[in-house]
């Protein structure tokens, strides 16, 4: 069992023996950083011919610089809803990497630090990192930090290890404000890996300093940029600073980590050495920095900040490059770019944009679709053949627990997304990996199937026998916090048979497990549930449509099962307790009425649906009340200042009494029309 406040120290021990294999991890990165645009164009041939089928070549720089993405599908997201009433991306499993805890820190300490955002992933030697910064409660408030966890397979985190500390700042005067000397930094960066042509994996953060919430710490007035190795053995090295911001006063003079330069090892320096060369990765360095002396190679323009740098090589070699609301090309690997184009067609809200090519040799690009132009939500997908045109836009992640901490500046939400940029490693796999907060306190990795898509085409046939554990789901969605985890494991009644157990103590989140089948107007739909132990959470089981209206209700407690009918009262239905439970719904779209039995014996028939629906393609098992409305506030945009809606939520550090339940042989078959 993890220590819940372990020892600050240099290493992080897995408790198990590695063997590195480099594999696909760094093959690419070595070639592109050591040969440069040759080997990038010989990459994107090799990967497009395993999506042969689907490459496509986008319009010629000159006709695409003025827009360089779009997204050309029908579909827009309905603001009344926290998955914006999409149809859900198929496959996706998001893992809460870290749950905030002020009482009981994950991270160690007397008080949990509860503003964590910002995070980033890569993946080296057979291994997940990822990285994040941290403030005690709010945003652009000091003191702040920057924390490492680790994995070995993106699903179960290591508990965080602080790798940039909190630095004391000399005594600052500017026209702007004072700062005695003592005052604490605040981090902020929009890098946080990068793998070196010789192997080398660094993590790099940025220390500034704030005079109050509004005053952010990326107006180019911060220190510098710090960088430190992660090595093989998860030991970590020193401390340098890679880049000060000399237009801004800072030097070896007057801060306190010395120059990479100086290091004693010189495979570190070489590493350094390579990033400083590397003109695409050191660009999401700007916003911090924004000196003016030729470093960096875009060509600013009047009012425009561009935040938040990612980038992708297009079918064509070029590279697409996307800011938070910016999009450019370059046709030299990064060393010159045309003019910032636009994205009308895109609805970004103060978020980041994350776009790369995928394992089908197509390409995704996930971000907050809003069209508000404030909410954060939803997390979605857009997939495209030419990385110009992007269409079918679905939910990858619509789920938005409430806010359980209060403070200045944050948003609720998925948000910030990242995946692993081009160069930090491919994990084995066909999958697209994402990184993002929730609600600026948690923070949450996501897998999501390769090739991407919204929808299944044969029936469901799942009974969990063939599996080892839920990373084995494919075709599965799961949300899993940390305190409500999904599994699978043997079934309590007949050894050698396995199904999926869902638990949950979070007193304000949920075990959340869908499966999509042919979308039918007549399907019938079969599972086994029992109710091992009900404390907190109850499970409810719903059928949905693409848009998620949910025609169909049941609630599961230990002794009683209830379900809806349109607007009439029904009794609860006894049920054994401790006892699987045979469910058997046939359901009938067109006249809005299902059939409902139970262990072989008809409850119902022609029962009337809760809301008429034309078809329906999902089933969804839940540990608690669904919450996809968006409260009214929100709706247009939360009107107070962020993050000050709400107090702090009592009990949020506790764990509640918990509830587990077992769900087997799911299956879905054409039903014959009533």
């Amino acid at each position: 069992m993890k220590s819940r406040r372990p020892a600050v120290c240099n290493v992080i021990h897995s408790g198990n023996i590695v063997v590195w294999n480099l594999g696909r991890v760094a093959c690419d990165t070595l070639l592109r950083r050591f040969l440069g645009p040759l080997a990038t164009a010989f990459l994107l041939l090799a990967s497009a011919g395993r999506g042969a089928e689907r490459a496509a070549m986008p319009p010629p720089i000159a006709d695409s610089a003025s827009e360089p993405v779009r997204y050309v599908g029908k579909e827009q997201t309905d603001k009344r809803f926290y998955d914006g009433a999409l149809r859900h991306a198929v496959g996706v499993h998001k893992f809460q990497a870290l749950r905030a805890n002020r009482t009981c820190p994950p991270e160690g300490g007397a008080a949990g630090w509860t503003y964590n955002h910002q995070p980033y992933l890569a993946y080296w030697r057979d291994r997940f990192y990822l990285q994040y910064l941290s403030t005690p409660r709010e945003e652009h408030v000091p003191p702040g930090r920057t924390l490492l966890m680790i994995s070995t397979n993106g699903h179960h985190w290591s508990n965080p290890h602080v790798m940039f500390p909190e630095y004391a700042l000399p005594e600052i005067k500017t026209a702007d404000g004072y700062l005695p000397a003592g005052t604490s930094a605040v981090m902020h960066q929009r890098m946080g890996f990068y793998t070196a042509p010789n192997g080398r994996l660094l993590t790099l953060a940025f220390y500034s300093y704030t005079f109050d919430p509004l005053y952010g710490p990326n107006r180019g007035q911060g220190l510098g940029r710090v960088v430190r190795e992660i090595r093989f053995d998860n030991t970590f090295g020193s401390i340098y600073f890679i880049r000060y911001n000399r237009h801004a006063g800072w030097n070896e003079t007057n801060t306190s980590y010395p120059f990479y330069k100086t290091s004693n090892d010189a495979g570190f320096v070489e590493a350094c050495d390579a990033l400083l060369e590397d003109k695409l990765m050191t660009l999401q360095w700007w916003e911090e920095d924004r000196a003016a002396d030729g470093f960096f190679t875009i060509k600013l323009e009047k009012g425009v900040e561009p935040k938040a740098f990612c980038f992708t090589h297009r079918p064509d070699g070029a590279v697409l490059g996307v800011w938070k609301a910016h999009y450019a090309l370059s046709p030299d690997g990064g060393n010159s770019w045309t003019p910032f184009g636009k994205a009308p067609s895109l609805m970004p809200c103060g978020a980041k944009t994350w776009v790369q090519r995928t394992e089908d040799g197509r390409y995704a690009l996930v971000y907050n679709h809003s069209l508000t132009r404030n909410n954060r939500f939803p997390l979605v997908v857009m997939t495209s053949d030419d990385c110009r045109d992007f269409a079918d836009m679905l939910c990858l992640h619509g789920e938005v627990p409430p806010m359980r901490f209060s403070g200045i500046f944050k948003n609720l939400g998925p948000q910030y997304v990242r995946g692993i940029e081009e160069g930090n490693g491919n994990p084995p796999g066909l999958h697209l990996w994402n990184t993002y907060s929730m609600n600026k306190e948690d923070i949450w990795v996501s897998r999501t199937r390769v090739p991407v898509t919204g929808t299944v085409t044969a029936p469901v046939r799942d009974n969990f026998n063939d599996v080892t554990s839920s990373q084995d789901l494919e075709w599965w969605n799961l949300y899993q916090p940390q305190w409500a985890p999904i599994n699978v494991l043997e079934d309590p009644h007949q050894p050698g048979n396995k199904c999926l157990e869902l638990r949950d103590e979070d007193p304000y989140d949920y075990a959340l497990a869908e499966r999509a089948f042919p979308e039918s107007a007549q399907v019938k739909i079969e599972f086994r549930v029992l109710a091992v132990q009900v404390g907190h959470g109850v499970l409810e089981v719903e059928i949905q449509d693409h848009s998620g209206h949910r025609p169909l209700k049941l609630r599961l407690e230990d002794k009683w099962l209830a379900q809806d009918q349109m607007t009439r009262w029904v009794r609860p239905i006894p049920v054994s307790k401790s006892e699987w439970l045979t469910v058997e719904l046939v359901i009938n779209c067109t006249a809005a009425t299902y059939d409902l039995a139970l262990n072989g014996k008809v409850i119902g028939r022609e029962l009337k649906f809760a809301e008429k629906v034309e078809t329906v393609e999902r089933v969804v098992f839940r540990t608690g009340p669904w919450r996809g409305d968006v409260r009214a506030i929100f709706v247009e945009g939360e009107h107070a200042t962020l993050g000050y809606t709400s107090e702090d939520r009592g009990g949020a550090d506790q764990r509640v009494p918990l509830s587990v339940y077992l769900i087997d042989d799911l299956k879905s078959s054409v039903a014959e029309r009533q």
